[in-house]
């Protein structure tokens, strides 16, 4: 009797469904909330700093946030803010670009929370150009 061959035992983060939820932009903040209303993830320009903050709402302590996007993934350094959990992004960071442009969606992972799949809408790059 032969063996079967090996079944790859991954999935691509790609694969997996949206997040369920919408963006709104308002006030220089885009905001990706679920169908309640709650808020899951903020993208805003701190333009004192010259970067795009992202906040990933949850109380955890969390030393980084995962950005995957079609063509980038980085970690990013965090830290907890009232909202969350916060990183920034330098402005023109070509991971904003990957994250506006990704194929349908991009990915943030936090440990200790769910991922979430948002997808890359245009209040997403509203928030980018308006920062550079």
């Amino acid at each position: 009797m032969a063996t079967p061959a090996p079944v790859a035992s991954f999935d691509h983060w790609l694969d997996n469904p949206a997040t369920p939820g919408n963006w709104t932009y308002r006030n220089g903040t885009a905001l990706f909330s679920d169908s309640s209303g709650g808020a899951l993830l903020a993208l805003r320009c701190d333009r004192a700093a010259g970067a795009v903050e992202i906040v990933r709402a949850g109380q955890v302590t969390a030393a980084e946030i995962i950005v995957r996007a079609e063509t980038m993934e980085r970690g990013l350094s965090a830290r907890s803010a009232p909202a969350g959990v916060a990183a920034q992004i330098p402005a023109r960071d070509p991971l904003l670009d990957a994250m506006a442009f990704s194929k349908g969606r991009f990915a943030v992972e936090v440990v200790g929370l769910p991922t979430l799949y948002a997808p890359a809408y245009p209040e997403v790059t509203r928030v980018i150009e308006d920062c550079r």
